[in-house]
């Protein structure tokens, strides 16, 4: 049996991308910016599903650094998602150990390879370019992600090929998750017989 790729929420989201014209990525983040610096807790509650004491886990657990007079910037928000959308599949402590693999102590952006905007932004048009393949397949996740990141350019050297593989890690999640929801859609439907 081949599962169809597709996924119908913006990730880490809650929103149907149809709802927010199908935006995606920075597009995404920019658009939810407009106007503002910063976005309060109940935003992004509404577009993440996540509940306030979950978040103030986070938080607490340094995986989301502190807002500004309860603001959240554009990074804090992608790296809220980034988190939210991988969560149903990989355990916080591995998703904390990817975000530090990738950009080393949430609190101090001077030891990133990528900002989060930009990272989210890479997830998202990689899984766009897999869902208009229609592929979940391994080899072909990892020359779309080749492809969807040509353009980066590292800060340091081997930054690139440690991006490559953490980005290997979150999109093979993310077709897990997508796979589990199915299962779990399925049980669902299982046990209302």
């Amino acid at each position: 049996m081949l599962l169809e790729f597709q996924y119908k929420t913006l990730p880490g989201t809650v929103l149907d991308r149809r709802e927010v014209d199908g935006l995606s990525g920075l597009a995404f983040l920019r658009h939810l910016f407009i106007g503002t610096d910063g976005v309060m807790m109940a935003t992004i509650r509404n577009i993440s599903g996540i509940d306030t004491s979950t978040l103030q886990n986070w938080v607490k657990r340094g995986w989301v650094a502190n807002s500004t007079q309860r603001h959240y910037n554009m990074e804090q928000v992608a790296h809220i998602l980034i988190i939210n959308m991988l969560r149903s599949c990989m355990q916080l402590e591995h998703i904390a150990f990817i975000i530090r693999y990738i950009n080393g102590d949430v609190a101090d952006t001077s030891d990133d390879i990528i900002a989060d905007s930009s990272l989210y932004d890479y997830i998202c048009r990689i899984l766009d370019s897999m869902e208009n393949r229609g592929v979940c397949v391994l080899e072909t996740v990892r020359e779309i992600i080749k492809e969807v990141i040509s353009d980066y350019r590292e800060p340091i050297a081997g930054a690139k090929e440690r991006l490559e593989r953490a980005l290997e890690v979150i999109v093979t999640t993310h077709c897990a998750a997508t796979v589990k929801g199915y299962a779990d859609r399925l049980l669902a439907d299982m046990t209302k017989d």
